[in-house]
């Protein structure tokens, strides 16, 4: 029991130092196609990136952070070391905002406590993993009718969709591409497990290279991983970053949870609190990972604030369509009746003037009096002419007094 404990531990920093080598990847690869774009010229097309120092760097330390992320499986349960990817998406976006000028605002500040407080939630409540000493218990494990059912609808889903969807909606729906990339990506983790562990113990001393079953997960990473990334790039690449990101995140822990819970037939977790905190950690986390993509486009939330302003400022309802349109009648009233002061004090010229104003602006008498006809409806047939008719004679009586 203690070595589990040791080696989650080991898995754990395996994780962490993977998510900071994968974020910083981020940050210096596109240094490189920056400068790459100032000396050559380039644009998107081509591979003139190749010749720039600094775009290997990034590429080598992304390389890096997947050899730590695939090792850190081999010592922790899945559950933990998933989940933590999401702290590569915290130092890229932080690093990002000091060496790349972009900046992080409020929302991606937000967003980068929420995924530290889910990650360190997840850390506290994550299980030991389970004690496997060779690599055909995990075989073992994953012949059992419930993961082999699991495995035959994660293939037959795939199929359908790569063969009979994605073509003719791929394009259309992030989801497709993604939930695509997202169930292959849950066996891939299982099967990674599986060889990293009997590479761990090979290492240890115990050849795990005789058994038939290590060449098996070694066959299935490989199909696996090809089909997820080959899937996420086109989702990359039909849709904005911003979309797929948080999708693809938490369609791929998800899945990875399922199937992580499937093979080992639980969380290995030592009571309810545990399993219902360590849930809580994923949704902290999925929150954060969607806080910080939506900070990339809108970083202080003035477009969301303003759309939500918008929205409420507008009447869509007949109530509010009522209570405008009798503010605007009321505000024109209350003009008519300054002007009508002035009328009172002897002012005739300054009336006549604001009468041709009004009409000169496209309101006038007539004006005021179809809008109270047209809330009377069809009981006041005459009414627009009634007051058409007083109108014309108020301004006959007032041409009349000027003479």
């Amino acid at each position: 029991m203690m070595e589990n404990i040791e080696d989650k531990y080991i898995g754990l920093g395996l994780a962490i130092f993977s998510a900071m080598a994968i974020g910083t990847s981020f940050v210096i690869t596109k240094k490189g196609l920056i400068q790459a774009e100032e000396r050559h010229g380039f644009e998107g097309d081509g591979f003139v990136y190749l010749k720039n120092p600094l775009w290997w760097a990034g590429i080598s330390t992304l390389g890096l952070g997947e050899i730590f992320n695939f090792a850190a499986y081999a010592f922790a349960p899945a559950i933990l070391v998933t989940p933590l990817g999401a702290l590569s998406v915290l130092i890229g976006a932080v690093l990002g905002s000091y060496f790349l000028k972009e900046e992080l605002g409020t929302l991606g500040r937000l967003g980068s406590a929420i995924c530290l407080i889910g990650a360190v939630v997840i850390v506290l409540h994550a299980p030991p993993d389970e004690n496997i000493e060779t690599v055909d218990e995990i075989l073992n494990y994953a012949i059992q009718p419930g993961f082999l059912l699991y495995a035959i609808s994660v293939v037959i889903f795939a199929v359908f969709m790569i063969y009979k969807v994605a073509p003719k909606h791929g394009k259309d729906q992030p989801m497709i591409y993604i939930s695509i990339c997202s169930t292959v990506g849950s066996v891939s983790v299982m099967s990674v497990k599986a060889f990293g562990i009997a590479l761990k113990l090979t290492f240890a001393g115990h050849n795990q290279f005789s058994h038939p079953s290590t060449y098996v997960f070694m066959i299935l990473t490989a199909v696996c991983i090809l089909t997820q990334m080959n899937y996420f790039n086109k989702a990359l690449a039909s849709f904005p970053t911003n979309i797929v990101n948080p999708l693809y995140y938490v369609t791929f822990t998800t899945a990875t949870l399922c199937a992580s819970f499937i093979l080992f037939r639980g969380f290995n977790t030592a009571n309810v609190v545990n399993t219902l905190s360590l849930l809580c950690g994923f949704l902290i986390t999925f929150a954060g990972v969607y806080l910080l993509n939506l900070s990339r486009g809108d970083p202080h939330g003035q477009k969301l604030a303003a759309r939500r302003v918008h929205d409420d400022a507008i009447g869509t309802d007949m109530v509010s369509s009522f209570q405008t349109r009798r503010s605007m009648q009321a505000r024109r009233s209350g003009e008519m009746g300054r002007f009508s002061l002035s009328s009172q004090n002897g002012d005739r010229e300054g009336l006549i003037r604001a009468y041709d104003a009004e009409e000169a602006n496209g309101f006038g008498l007539t004006d005021l009096a179809e809008d109270s006809g047209s809330e009377s409806g069809d009981r006041r047939p005459n009414g627009s002419a009634k007051a058409n008719g007083n109108g014309k004679a108020r301004q006959e009586t007032i041409e009349m007094d000027n003479r």
